[in-house]
């Protein structure tokens, strides 16, 4: 089962040459080319999820209850048809309000989501839980706050979880301490398979090619889950990239216990 997070950068005309519509084609193909069973985007407003929607028809997306809004960016699942069933889908915001719509809370600079849906996988017939987020881009406290709100509400599912988005952090920081604490049981698949951190793992590039900052952008799995395989994706076109983020993807097999 190949997972992906994907930062799409949002749509915005001030990127110039990297504006949304001119590498949207760019995010299609690096979805065709790799074809995730579960795909977990960030940074989408509503045109950009509903191209991808139009574009990807072997894809299911995932938006419970939400209506047309042309400002919000919103963590988004996209879900292969051949692999796996939706069988329920929720978002909350990461706040002290998660039911208020576009709540936010202590120094988040922006309201902040997480969007999961309940699916059976079609070759096991096994349910599990995917999940997709992007924590602040700048409160410290913040981002610390919604990865608590996380990591609880993960303790409370019924089925694996899977948890994947850009948490603008690295990992030595706060919020992945309490991500991958025991008690939460998810593992961050990157440190499983490849451990080191170095401009290898770095997954901000702003649109050169050339890593930057840290590996903010995670898939953190049940242990349940074995990694066999994991990469940040450096993919482009003529050099041109699909967003400013690297895709990362991770590939997993179920145990049998």
């Amino acid at each position: 089962m190949k997972v992906m997070t994907f930062n799409l950068r949002f749509e915005n005309d001030r990127d110039g040459d990297n504006a949304w519509i001119n590498r949207r084609e760019l995010v299609v193909d690096v979805v065709n080319r790799y074809q995730p069973a579960i795909l977990g985007t960030q940074e989408g407003k509503w045109n950009q999820l509903h191209y991808l929607d139009d574009c990807l028809p072997e894809y299911e997306i995932v938006m419970p209850g939400r209506l047309p809004d042309k400002k919000t960016q919103s963590p988004t699942l996209f879900l292969r048809k051949d692999e796996c069933r939706m069988t329920a889908a929720e978002d909350f915001w990461l706040s002290k309000t998660p039911a208020v719509h576009l709540s936010k809370d202590w120094d988040s600079a922006f309201p902040r989501m997480l969007s999961f849906a309940i699916i059976r996988m079609k070759k096991t017939d096994r349910k599990m839980i995917a999940a997709v987020t992007h924590l602040d881009n700048l409160g410290v406290e913040a981002r610390f706050q919604q990865a608590r709100i996380i990591s609880e509400w993960v303790k409370q599912q019924a089925h694996p979880v899977i948890l994947m988005g850009d948490f603008n952090d690295n990992p030595q920081s706060a919020a992945h301490a309490v991500l991958t604490l025991p008690q939460t049981c998810l593992c961050d698949t990157w440190e499983q398979v490849e451990g080191s951190e170095s401009e290898k793992s770095f997954t901000h590039h702003g649109f050169n090619g050339i890593p930057q900052l840290s590996r903010m952008d995670w898939i953190l799995a049940d242990p349940c889950f074995t990694v066999t395989h994991a990469r940040v994706i450096h993919d482009h076109f003529d050099g041109r990239y699909p967003s400013d983020h690297f895709p990362y993807m991770a590939e997993l097999e179920w145990s049998l216990s």
